[in-house]
C-alpha cells in the first residue's frame, strides 16, 4: 500500500499543490516555516480524517478561503483507490473512497494506517495522562474498528454524565436513579475497552523492548505498564467518588483515567530518564506501533518522519538509516531543513528517492 498522488487545495499554507510519489522514499525539503510539515499533515489527513497538529478541522483552511479539500490516489492491493477529504466552512466535513461518502468519518479510520514521528511526540512521554491513552487509542483505532466506535460511545456518554453531575451541583439535589443507566453504560462499554487495551499492551510492550535494546545497544531494563480502574471493583469506586464528582462536575472514576507507566530500571523514565533515554524509548514506541499495525492489517504502514534528524544523535540516526536500507518499512515521508543532510544519507541507497524543494507554500521537484 502506497501513495501515489496527492491534489492541495487550500490546505494550510498551499492555495494549490499536486505531487507524484515514489513508493519507496519521499523528502521535502527546505527552510522552517515553508510547509514542510503541513504536506504531512495532508497525508496524515487523508488517513485519519484530521490534522496531527491542528485541534479543528476549520484551522487547516487556507487564510481567507471558505474550503480547504484533499484528494489522494492509493495504491493497495494491486488496485487504485481515492481519498477526498474536505471542508466547508459552515458544513459538515466530507470524506470520500472511491467517490463514495462516509456516513461517518470515523469509519475511514485504519483503511489506509500511517505512523508519524514528529518533534512534539515527546509530550507522550513527559506530558499528562490523557496523551498516553490518545497515543495508544489511536494505535488500536487504526486496526480495530469495534474499538473505535466503542471509543466514542464511550467518550459520548462520559460528556452526558458530566453534564448530570454538573445539574446535581447547581441544583443540590441529587437523584440517583438518573444517575444509574450512565453508570452501567460505563461499566459495560468500559469493561470492553479495558479488555481490548489490556491484551493490546501484552504483544505492545513485547515489541517496545525489542525496538529500544536494538536502537540503544543499552543492557537498560524498560518496562510499559498499565493501569485501569477496570482492575478493581468499579461499582466499588463510582459509589466512593460521588460526592467528588459531585463537587468537580465530572467522572473520576472510569477508563477515560487509565494510566501507561513508561518505566526504565524501575523509575518513571518522565522524570530519571536523560533526553537520549526519552527520546529512544520514544521512537521504540513508534517503531512498535509500526510493527504492531503491519501484523494486525498486513499491511506496511506509511511512515512520516517529521524533522527527526535534527533530534537524533549518529547512533539513532544510524540505526534508522539501517532499518531504511533493511526494507523494514514501506514508503517513507521525510522532511528536513538542511537539504544537504537527508541526500547525505540517502546517497548510498538503492531505494527510489523522489526530492521535493518546498519554499513558501509553493513545492517543486529538487532537480
Amino acid at each position: 500500500m502506497h501513495l501515489q498522488t496527492i491534489r492541495l487545495t487550500n490546505f494550510k499554507n498551499y492555495e494549490s499543490a499536486k505531487l507524484d510519489f515514489s513508493a519507496q522514499i519521499n523528502c521535502f525539503l527546505g527552510n522552517n516555516g515553508s510547509g514542510k510539515t503541513n504536506l504531512l499533515d495532508a497525508i496524515y489527513y487523508l488517513s485519519l480524517t484530521k490534522s496531527s497538529t491542528s485541534s479543528q478541522d476549520a484551522q487547516c483552511i487556507l487564510h481567507n478561503q471558505p474550503l480547504f479539500a484533499l484528494k489522494g490516489e492509493f495504491s493497495k492491493d494491486a488496485k487504485a483507490r481515492e481519498v477526498i477529504c474536505g471542508l466547508q466552512i459552515g458544513k459538515k466535513k466530507l470524506v470520500k473512497l472511491d467517490q463514495k461518502p462516509y456516513k461517518k468519518a470515523s469509519e475511514h479510520v485504519g483503511k489506509f494506517p500511517v505512523v508519524l514521528i514528529a518533534p512534539n511526540d515527546t509530550d507522550v512521554i513527559r506530558g499528562a495522562s490523557d496523551q498516553r491513552r490518545k497515543f495508544f487509542d489511536a494505535i488500536i483505532s487504526q486496526v480495530d474498528q469495534i474499538y473505535l466506535q466503542t471509543l466514542i460511545q464511550y467518550n459520548h456518554l462520559i460528556k452526558q454524565r458530566n453534564s448530570l453531575l454538573k445539574r446535581f451541583a447547581e441544583t443540590g439535589q441529587t437523584d440517583l436513579e438518573l444517575l444509574e443507566p450512565f453508570n452501567a453504560q460505563l461499566l459495560e462499554l468500559g469493561s470492553k475497552l479495558f479488555e481490548k487495551r489490556s491484551a493490546f499492551i501484552e504483544d505492545f510492550k513485547v515489541l517496545v523492548t525489542s525496538h529500544y535494546q536494538n536502537l540503544t545497544n543499552s543492557a537498560e531494563i524498560i518496562e510499559l505498564n498499565y493501569e485501569s480502574h477496570f482492575q478493581e471493583d468499579v461499582n466499588a469506586l463510582l459509589a466512593e467518588n460521588l460526592q467528588k464528582d459531585i463537587i468537580l462536575k465530572r467522572s473520576n472514576v472510569g477508563i477515560h483515567k487509565d494510566e501507561f507507566h513508561f518505566v526504565m530500571n524501575g523509575e518513571a523514565i518522565k522524570k530519571f530518564g536523560s533526553q537520549g533515554q526519552q527520546k529512544s524509548y520514544l521512537i521504540a514506541l513508534k517503531l512498535a506501533h509500526f510493527d504492531f499495525t503491519e501484523k494486525q492489517t498486513g499491511m506496511k504502514p506509511i511512515l512520516l518522519l517529521d524533522d527527526i534528524f535534527d533530534k537524533l544523535d549518529d547512533l539513532r540516526i544510524s540505526k534508522l538509516m539501517e532499518m531504511v536500507a533493511s526494507d523494514a518499512f514501506g514508503q517513507i515521508f521525510i522532511t528536513d531543513a538542511r537539504p544537504e543532510r537527508t541526500i547525505g544519507l540517502l546517497a548510498d541507497d538503492s531505494h527510489e528517492v523522489e526530492l521535493f524543494k518546498v519554499e513558501n507554500g509553493q513545492v517543486k521537484s529538487w532537480m
